[in-house]
């Protein structure tokens, strides 16, 4: 048994790689946010996208840790060459900060090319973001949300630009509970988890419907959602439990860099140029639960989430 696995070793961990973006696609003159870029995945987008051309895209670092996304951005100019890496200030978890980053970065930059709503947080015993939100729906839902309600116009001035919500496979275990939207009367991590990643898909879909119908063919704004795989990373910090599991099953996890493949091809496949409200996994499309595909549902939580941020978004 112990020879099989050594030889079946790099097959398994090929397998578990998954696919790869083959893009080479240049980023000259591209202005890029990504949320979260000081760690994992997100770290590993910015550092592939900052190295695409000759003319560096200029790559926003949005974090709330600013110590951590310096160390990361300094490490990314130092291996890219690329010194257009820049770390700006961002807690999805208050919308003071979102609106603080927003109202900063529109006044610093005049375009926006591709944003990657990447951070989220996962298992996170039960609490609230600053404005009462449950974190999981406030962090990986709302802020991003928010986020990009601020940044639309930009986007649409800047295109052909694109939007890139990281999900997850876990959506399939979640649904909206519009009655507990909070986690106030039964609140379990794992689902609460589960639930925020179907309001990504749902989210992604609804605004890919809403771009294409009023303005999509004009501006050439599109809106895709992804699965990453399972990553090796700190997302599962807040459960002692899978992170031993993750260490112990390391092996057949993917690394960063495998995990941001997806992401990477979201933001830069030249196929994708006209394609939206899609949700992909190892660079190409996948299945939705029925759930993620429900529009009613869908089309209730855009209004309910403008309810909750105190916004118009028609």
């Amino acid at each position: 048994v112990p020879v099989l696995l050594f030889v079946a070793a790099p097959y398994i961990r090929r397998y578990v790689a998954g696919g790869r973006c083959k893009s080479t696609a240049r980023l000259e003159g591209k202005v890029v946010i990504i949320t979260g870029a000081n760690t994992g995945i997100g770290k590993e987008t910015a550092r592939d996208l900052a190295q695409r051309g000759k003319c560096s895209a200029r790559v926003i670092i949005a974090c709330r840790d600013i110590a951590k996304a310096e160390a990361a951005a300094s490490e990314i100019r130092a291996e890219t060459g690329n010194q257009q890496v820049i770390v700006k200030k961002l807690d999805l978890a208050d919308t003071k900060s979102i609106r603080e980053f927003a109202e900063n970065f529109l006044a610093e930059e005049k375009e926006l090319h591709v944003l990657i709503n990447n951070a989220g947080v996962m298992l996170c015993p039960y609490s609230k973001t600053a404005d009462g939100f449950e974190m999981h729906l406030g962090v990986n839902h709302l802020g991003h949300f928010l986020l990009t309600f601020l940044l639309l116009e930009c986007l649409k001035q800047s295109a052909p630009a694109r939007i890139v919500n990281v999900s997850s496979l876990a959506h399939h275990g979640g649904r909206i509970r519009f009655h507990d939207l909070q986690g106030e009367k039964c609140y379990n991590r794992g689902l609460a988890y589960c639930h925020s990643k179907l309001a990504n898909l749902l989210f992604t879909r609804e605004l890919a419907r809403r771009l294409q119908g009023k303005f999509q063919r004009q501006v050439g704004l599109t809106a895709n959602a992804l699965h990453p795989g399972s990553v090796s990373s700190e997302l599962v910090r807040h459960s002692f439990v899978m992170t031993w599991l993750w260490k112990i099953f390391s092996f057949f996890l993917k690394t960063p860099y495998e995990g941001a493949q997806t992401s990477i091809y979201c933001a830069v496949a030249e196929e994708l140029e006209s394609v939206t409200g899609q949700y992909f996994s190892d660079c190409q499309p996948a299945y939705v639960s029925p759930r993620g595909r429900d529009d009613e549902t869908a089309k209730k939580l855009w209004r309910v989430s403008c309810e909750l941020l105190g916004i118009q978004w028609d």
